[in-house]
């Protein structure tokens, strides 16, 4: 895989996800190092062909598909204050994806080491010539860097490729008003020329980005009238919900897609049981319906 460049000091490594390569007179920093068994290799042979060592890695939150191979690459792994344990413990990415301890190896980039983070930063923290921009919803501390030398942002998870989000239905959130702000803080950095990384996709700039923030903004909006259509029809529980969803949008049906999916609903549902506009029922198990308006 070769590296692209992005600007007069950026590189981005493929994968999924991608990493951020950005080249200081001190060293590389990297942004979202990754997973994979080689992958600390290929990263620092790509740093060495720049002729720089990788002197530190941010990490835009701490799903182990973004941190796992950080402890494999001999530098300083920075991180939001909220999503440190979320990194550091592989019981609390679990709790986080799954809502207790996971069966071993059925969730996605499941891994049981331990990453070790070297210190904790603030939205709108300047480090290393990038700056922490706040576009949480994904996950608590999620966190977009802004590169202003190279015009551009990278963005995470705080948006996705449109064929990831087609092959699961959802896009994996945990609080879907912080994602569409997220999304709308995006656009304005859009609508200024910058160009959006996600971390599942490829690089977007101007209205090629406003369409991809659109058509995830969308199935967000689309998802909560979905819901709201489906429990009319009769109670259901959260995983016949996720599977009616994904049925829906032609999303292929697997235990861990599912697994994936049941995250955003539950975080569908509590917004629409505390907006009043479904309520919970015991009917051979928790099940949720639809109130009638």
């Amino acid at each position: 895989m070769a590296l692209r460049k992005l600007g007069d000091s950026a590189y981005l490594y493929p994968g999924s996800p991608s990493t951020l390569i950005k080249v200081l007179e001190e060293g590389a920093l990297l942004i979202d190092p990754g997973h994979g068994s080689g992958r600390h290799k290929d990263l620092k042979r790509e740093a060495r062909k720049l002729g720089v060592e990788i002197k530190a890695q941010l990490a835009t939150h701490g799903h182990a598909d973004h941190v796992a191979v950080a402890t494999k690459i001999d530098a300083p792994l920075f991180i939001h204050r909220f999503e440190f344990s979320v990194s550091e413990s592989p019981l609390n990415r679990e709790l986080l994806t799954f809502g207790s301890k996971a069966p071993r190896g059925f969730l996605v980039f499941q891994f049981p080491g331990e990453v070790k983070v070297h210190a904790v930063f603030e939205w709108d923290d300047e480090l290393f010539g990038v700056k922490a921009v706040r576009l949480n919803g994904h996950s608590p501390g999620m966190t977009g860097f802004l590169d202003e030398e190279n015009s551009l942002i990278y963005a995470g998870d705080a948006f996705f490729g449109e064929k990831v989000i087609t092959s699961v239905g959802l896009p994996y959130l945990v609080d879907q008003d912080l994602f569409k702000a997220s999304i709308t803080e995006l656009k304005n950095y859009a609508e200024k020329g910058y160009t959006l990384i996600p971390s599942h996709g490829r690089p977007v700039e101007g209205e090629d980005a406003l369409e991809l923030l659109d058509f995830n903004l969308a199935r967000v909006v689309e998802a909560e009238n979905l819901i709201l259509d489906i429990l009319s029809e009769g109670p259901l529980s959260l995983d016949g919900l996720a599977f009616r969803i994904m049925k829906h949008y032609g999303a292929e049906v697997t235990p861990q897609k599912l697994a994936l999916n049941l995250v955003p609903v539950r975080a569908f549902i509590a917004k629409l049981y505390n907006e009043g506009k479904v309520s919970a029922v015991v009917d051979n198990g928790l099940k949720w319906r639809a109130e009638k308006s």
